[in-house]
């Protein structure tokens, strides 16, 4: 790209990252949500992440016709329509606080599976988007690593933020989260206002525009091998993404005596310290996805996709095998802004680690699976973006297991995840269909 093209594109790479953060943000929500969900409706920890499956599982609903908008109507006017649609969703959960208790749950449900429409339709947009403002490869894993780092500061704030708001969480209730809803509603009606007067490259509209009327191709994205692989490793991600904070939160936050007989005993801390120990994890993504952003142009997806998988697989296995009486002060990111010491079980530090390791990982595998797509890139990110439903249905798996060997031992679940990952990286991610044209 000429340099001149490079400075006409500052602002949409600039509200992309936006974009990013928004979307961390919203989906950020139902973890916090999970623990007031949790102790509000005394349900067991499967239960507890419904919000957050629904709001995963409206992938699975909305990738591919996300990806068919994208090519129709272009980036922009899909990325009003997703915003649009979080309104309504973040809207909806709000609702759910005033309404009477036996209909909370239910609307709840509802605004998080609305919302998951709205954070699939962004997600369709904005890694296709900033892969081809960078000219694909390193430049463009590059600007999808620094992209995630707002995604990572979002995800920072809210668990911690929120669990300021829920304070003893014996008592807590939805509407205690309504700051935090407003404002998400606050940052999306901004956001549709900025973007609705900028102009942003349409890429998917050109290749379309260059396609003869009625010419079928009988070739598409599933015709590679090594996005199907990826599709699969970007499933398996999202879930170990959420259900490593997910999970230590709400084993944290549990009473070790908890009232119900058949709930799996926790450790009791309170749920400001529970959300500013799992803020960490988040941050530590930050961390970690500024450093992948700088290193982004020396080292290749493929190794550091290699390296992260299996640092968290060591990580992750540590966790599991050392028992929870092992204690070590741990420095956490507080509600303030600031850090301080919190004593936990060392399982639980090595759990948090996994940040850094997480924090490149979508970027890799987005990054490997599009690489040599071509034309197929808009409806592979539709594709993708069906299989983000791993989110929702990983932790459900996790969960049934926590309920019945345990918080730790549902670690395992993380554990089969990564090892795919790895095999991903060093296998997997290769190319095998280069005779297929993709101009």
């Amino acid at each position: 790209m000429e340099s001149g093209k490079h400075k006409s594109y500052v602002l949409p790479i600039a509200m992309m990252f936006a974009l990013f953060a928004m979307i961390s943000f919203v989906t950020g929500l139902t973890n916090p949500l999970g623990v007031i969900i949790k102790n509000q409706f005394g349900v067991p920890n499967w239960m507890s992440q419904l919000g957050n499956a629904a709001n995963f599982i409206a992938y699975a609903f909305m990738g591919l016709p996300a990806g068919m908008l994208l090519k129709r109507i272009g980036y922009k006017k899909t990325a009003l329509a997703a915003i649009a649609v979080g309104i309504v969703g973040v809207g909806t959960q709000f609702f759910s606080g005033i309404v009477p208790e036996n209909m909370a749950f239910a609307i709840y449900l509802t605004g998080a599976f609305i919302a998951g429409f709205s954070m699939c339709m962004l997600n369709t947009v904005v890694n296709p988007m900033l892969n081809t403002l960078g000219g694909g490869g390193k430049r463009g894993n590059q600007l999808i690593q620094f992209g995630g780092s707002l995604n990572s500061i979002s995800a920072t704030i809210v668990p911690v933020f929120v669990g300021y708001l829920i304070g003893n969480v014996a008592t807590a209730t939805i509407n205690k989260a309504n700051p935090a809803l407003f404002i998400a509603i606050g940052i999306f009606a901004l956001a549709f206002v900025v973007l609705f007067f900028m102009e942003i490259p349409e890429p998917a509209q050109e290749i379309e525009a260059k396609k003869k009327p009625g010419e079928k191709d009988p070739y598409s994205a599933l015709s590679f091998r090594h996005f199907i692989l990826g599709a699969i490793a970007i499933f398996l991600y999202v879930g170990v993404e959420v259900g490593i904070p997910n999970f230590v939160n709400l084993f944290l936050s549990t009473p070790v005596n908890p009232t119900d007989s058949a709930a799996v005993p926790g450790l009791g801390y309170e749920a400001a310290l529970a959300g500013s120990i799992c803020g960490t994890y988040w941050f530590l993504m930050l961390i970690g996805r500024l450093v992948g952003g700088f290193l982004g142009g020396r080292f290749s997806s493929k190794a550091m996709l290699t390296f992260v998988s299996s640092l968290g697989l060591i990580f992750v296995l540590l966790a599991i095998c050392l028992p929870t009486s092992i204690k070590v002060d741990m420095p956490v990111f507080q509600s303030d802004i600031s850090f301080g010491l919190a004593e936990v079980p060392i399982g639980i530090m090595f759990l948090i680690l996994c940040g850094l390791c997480t924090s490149v990982m979508w970027g890799g595998i987005f990054n490997l699976a599009v690489e040599g797509l071509g034309k197929y890139t808009a409806m592979a990110s539709g594709i993708f973006m069906m299989l983000v439903c791993g989110g929702g249905i990983l932790p459900l798996i996790q969960g049934g297991v926590a309920d019945l060997f345990g918080y730790m031992a549902s670690y395992w679940v993380v554990f089969a995840a990564l090892i795919y990952m790895l095999f991903y990286a060093v296998i997997g991610c290769k190319n095998v269909n280069k005779d297929i044209p993709v101009d």
